[in-house]
């Protein structure tokens, strides 16, 4: 059966291109308009999984992602690291002369700000990138642009007027795969995985360095710890805590055992494959995404 993969965003969106790196050019797509909308697909089967991003290299964590998988009855499942390269795209027959202002996400504008600058275009941020690209084919105008991935520029019939117009080249966003089943996996003391828990503390002195002792003491590698504010509670936080191997193994069980006697909530997000940008082909162009054409209609598709 077919893998239907929901995300957040509009045909062409950068999370849909994930999604096909990631899961294959063989799923089918589905756009959702919310971060809220993409977890109700996978919670209620609509969907066999969702992609959505949780962090970028250059602007740091996408808060909501995280509030979200704290929230909701799903599990992490997989992640996939994707290098972003910003296209400024216009109609066809236009140059880059012509152009006066470019429509984006507010990031991708942030990401774009010295080369805009030295070609004197002034930016207009919208809700995301792909839908840029959309407003820009429907309106026809010359002197307006967006920018946007190079699959939006298939997917709306805009020419690509710049690539690589990001100021820093080294922009990665780590995406993450949720399902409603945690994956399963045959040994767990096999395989490189990563995994994701998120607990709450006590307050008092010396806390957080005991819960984070417990992975220490084990010689566990904590790959990431990020906290948030725990809402309706002033100055209390969650921390969100990834480090790697399988919660299944003996080493990583014990550890979570330990935290379990320390926090006053914990919730274990998922195991999963762990991802390498090196190793990946995620620094590589996008020539392996399917066009536009060889997608389900209406089931093409952000950020």
């Amino acid at each position: 059966m077919k893998k239907i993969i929901a995300f957040q965003g509009e045909p062409g969106a950068y999370s849909e291109l994930a999604a096909f790196k990631h899961f294959g050019d063989e799923i089918s797509t589905l756009p959702c308009d919310s971060f809220e909308r993409t977890f109700e697909a996978v919670s209620s089967g609509e969907c066999s999984h969702g992609l959505l991003p949780f962090e970028n290299s250059l602007t740091g964590s996408i808060h909501r992602s995280y509030d979200l998988i704290l929230h909701n009855d799903v599990f992490l499942v997989g992640e996939y690291h994707m290098k972003v390269s910003h296209c400024l795209l216009g109609l066809t027959g236009v140059s880059v002369e012509d152009i006066r202002v470019v429509h984006s996400h507010p990031q991708a504008l942030q990401q774009c700000e010295g080369s805009l600058a030295e070609l004197g275009i002034h930016g207009i941020a919208e809700t995301d990138t792909a839908g840029s690209a959309r407003f820009v084919e429907a309106k026809a105008n010359s002197a307006t642009a967006a920018i946007a991935s190079k699959r939006a520029a298939e997917v709306y019939g805009l020419e690509i007027l710049i690539e690589k117009l990001e100021d820093n080249p080294a922009n990665y966003t780590r995406f993450l795969a949720i399902a409603k089943d945690p994956l399963a996996v045959e040994d767990p003391e096999e395989g490189d995985y990563k995994t994701s828990v998120v607990f709450s503390l006590k307050n008092e002195p010396g806390i957080l360095f005991k819960a984070l002792s417990v992975f220490a003491l084990r010689d566990i590698d904590l790959t990431k710890i990020e906290s948030r504010p725990i809402a309706g509670k002033p100055w209390e936080y969650m921390f969100y805590v990834d480090f790697k191997g399988h919660q299944g193994a003996t080493n990583c069980a014990r550890a979570l055992d330990h935290l379990g006697e320390l926090v006053t909530f914990m919730k274990v997000l998922g195991s999963y494959p762990r991802h390498y940008v090196e190793e990946s082909g995620a620094v590589h162009e996008e020539e392996a995404v399917p066009s536009p054409e060889g997608c389900p209609a209406g089931t093409q598709s952000e950020g």
